[in-house]
């Protein structure tokens, strides 16, 4: 079977809106991934207060720089089963710390400030993530699909 070198319009539609949906992805953890690096005592102080465990800093650092590490995988589109759904996988890890918010997402606190409006921004990222994943062949517009097109080796998709 010859390889499949031309994208339909739809292929192509398809690869740009998975595209777009990779990069928003990558830049949300990446956000995260360099205030560890540049304040990991503030994570430090979550994971003591979240997941009453004590972290080192050099630990905080190390998580960091593989969450960046997985990010730039994923705006490449290299490794895509395992960079998209490892940083699928650390956003469940958020998500399921904080699974009592999602219980009360109406909460207002004294100041009339809705407390719980962020998880559900969480929830949503997580969806995206799902559907990054699910996806994954319509992804067109990465190494990994250029590469499965070509007929090329699968351990970079």
């Amino acid at each position: 079977m010859a390889p499949q070198t031309d994208l339909s319009p739809q292929d192509k539609l398809d690869g740009l809106a998975l595209l777009i949906l990779r990069l928003g992805l990558a830049w949300f953890i990446f956000l995260w991934a360099i205030h560890k690096i540049l304040t990991p005592g503030q994570y430090q102080q979550l994971a003591r207060h979240f997941d009453k465990v004590d972290v080192s800093t050099l630990q905080v650092y190390g998580m960091g720089v593989l969450q960046i590490a997985l990010c730039a995988c994923a705006v490449l589109g290299v490794f895509r089963l395992f960079s998209y759904g490892a940083l699928g996988v650390m956003h469940l890890f958020t998500v399921l710390r904080r699974w009592e918010r999602f219980l009360d997402p109406f909460a207002i606190n004294e100041k009339g400030f809705p407390i719980n409006r962020n998880p559900v921004i969480d929830l949503a990222v997580l969806a995206a993530f799902i559907a990054l994943v699910l996806l994954i062949r319509r992804d067109h517009f990465s190494i990994g699909g250029w590469l499965a097109r070509h007929d090329r080796p699968r351990w970079w998709m």
